[in-house]
């Protein structure tokens, strides 16, 4: 018992680092600053106990909330890649995969097994638990970015239709949170804080 609590524990020391990894959004009242990965799964882990109303399909609510508490923890070896970074997303799944070896191993077999299988479903999004935490995962950004009129997206030069292309995954699991999106991107674009992008 005493080494599976210090595997425990150590593992609990390392997700720590979360709160090092740096992501693309910024808070709503700390715009000057770039949220963190520690974050980023406390805000989708709330959404998810607020949205799943609206997913289309019936979900557990408590293992879409595992999903994604443990769902960037890989980043914490592999790192943020953006949204929106082509050339980044190239090796993101081999980085990710490295990471979620060693991350996951330093749990007690049992639950690194558990927490794992999480992961690699929420990858997969073969489930409606994964596609709905999928879904919430894609849905926060897109709503920071609205409630700061964009403020990373032109950082970046993101454009309407590359916010769409990459979001479209939300109407896997929820139309009406897909609709919504759509609503806030083409209320963007009125307002002129996000480029339409090519016709």
């Amino acid at each position: 018992m005493i080494d599976r609590l210090a595997q425990q524990i150590a593992f609990i020391l390392e997700i720590d680092k979360m709160k090092t990894i740096l992501r693309q959004n910024v808070p709503i009242t700390e715009p000057h600053r770039q949220e963190n990965d520690a974050e980023h799964s406390w805000h989708l882990a709330m959404m998810a106990l607020l949205l799943a109303e609206h997913a289309d399909e019936a979900v557990d609510v408590a293992r879409v909330v595992k999903m994604l508490l443990i769902h960037d923890l890989v980043e914490i070896d592999a790192g943020d890649t953006f949204i929106y970074d082509v050339a980044a997303n190239q090796d993101k799944e081999e980085r990710e995969q490295r990471a979620a070896d060693r991350v996951f191993g330093l749990l007690p077999e049992d639950q690194g097994r558990e927490l794992r299988g999480l992961w690699d479903e929420f990858e997969a999004r073969t489930t409606s638990d994964a596609r709905f935490a999928h879904a919430i995962d894609r849905f926060q950004p897109v709503l920071l970015n609205v409630a700061t009129q964009g403020l990373r997206w032109k950082v970046h030069g993101v454009t309407a239709d590359r916010v769409l292309a990459r979001n479209r995954v939300v109407g896997d699991a929820s139309e009406r949170l897909w609709s919504h999106l759509q609503d806030l991107i083409a209320d963007m674009v009125e307002q002129g804080h996000l480029p339409p992008g090519p016709q």
